[in-house]
């Protein structure tokens, strides 16, 4: 009998322990910093520091978003981007999402492109009115010059290719964003690039794009070790672009692990993330 109940207690501290291991993984934010050298970027702009986040999906870190905001505001950025999927299109909950938003506003000026949960959720213009309420420069489509004295650096954004799509079942359409990448693939300054699809990275490289920022990959969802992601949309098994930097030719993207989840809702070795770039005109 004793050693019945010794083996039920194990199976009971080992299912207590996955649940709060699980708990942990969805939940406990990790900071991703790095520093990013390009002899482009003008001196003014020498260890200027940009938090990106991505894949919110609506997600709530603590009431009225603080725990996220307090581990945003620890990173003291410059600039926040955010690479789309704000809210999700199977839970639509946009005072979530904006709540983080307009506390991230009092940290520093916010900068945004859409996901494809955005161009899926019908709620596109709702939530372009909301945010540009609330002060955040929508670059999709668009570009916006930094300034700092008399240099400047360029933040390009991309909408999503999925507004030209209804579903995965359709594939991705790269057409308007092949046409908007080409003008500016000319353009002289230093160019930091929003998008919500690393998997598209070779054509950003195609176009001259400097820096480029993008999720869409949640991680790959659940990472082995030593391996990395498992899993993610427009990637399939084992995919390419998941979590940290790939370079190619003058090309360096970044790819966050993002911070919520949509139709998995666990994450494994795969912690919620915040991935901040420090900008090096030189290494010093």
């Amino acid at each position: 009998m004793f050693s019945k109940i010794k083996i039920i207690i194990i199976w009971l501290i080992a299912i207590l322990s996955i649940i709060l291991f699980c708990i942990w993984q969805n939940n406990s934010i990790t900071i991703t910093e790095s520093d990013y050298i390009n002899s482009k970027i003008p001196e003014e702009f020498n260890n200027f520091k940009i938090a990106h986040i991505s894949d919110l999906h609506n997600k709530e870190f603590g009431k009225d978003q603080k725990y996220i905001l307090s581990k945003l505001k620890s990173a003291a950025p410059d600039v926040i981007v955010i690479t789309g999927d704000l809210i999700d299109r199977r839970r639509f909950n946009l005072d979530k999402a904006m709540t983080f938003v307009e506390g991230a506003m009092d940290i520093a000026p916010v900068f945004y492109v859409s996901g494809n949960h955005e161009a899926w959720s019908g709620e596109y213009e709702t939530i372009v009115k909301r945010l540009e309420d609330a002060g955040v420069y929508i670059v999709d489509d668009d570009l916006i010059k930094l300034s700092i004295e008399e240099s400047s650096i360029l933040i390009l954004g991309v909408k999503d290719p999925d507004f030209l799509t209804s579903s995965y079942i359709e594939g991705t359409n790269i057409t308007a964003m092949k046409e908007q990448l080409e003008k500016w693939s000319s353009y002289k300054e230093f160019k930091i690039l929003l998008s919500h699809r690393p998997e598209l990275f070779d054509l950003y490289c195609a176009y001259n794009m400097h820096l480029i920022f993008t999720g869409h990959a949640h991680g790959g969802q659940f990472r082995i070790p030593f391996i990395g992601g498992l899993v993610a949309p427009d990637q399939g098994l084992f995919p390419k672009y998941t979590s940290g930097s790939y370079s190619k030719g003058i090309s360096t993207m970044f790819v966050s692990r993002g911070l919520g989840n949509s139709i998995i809702p666990i994450r494994i070795f795969n912690r919620p993330e915040i991935v901040v770039v420090n900008l090096k005109t030189e290494n010093r």
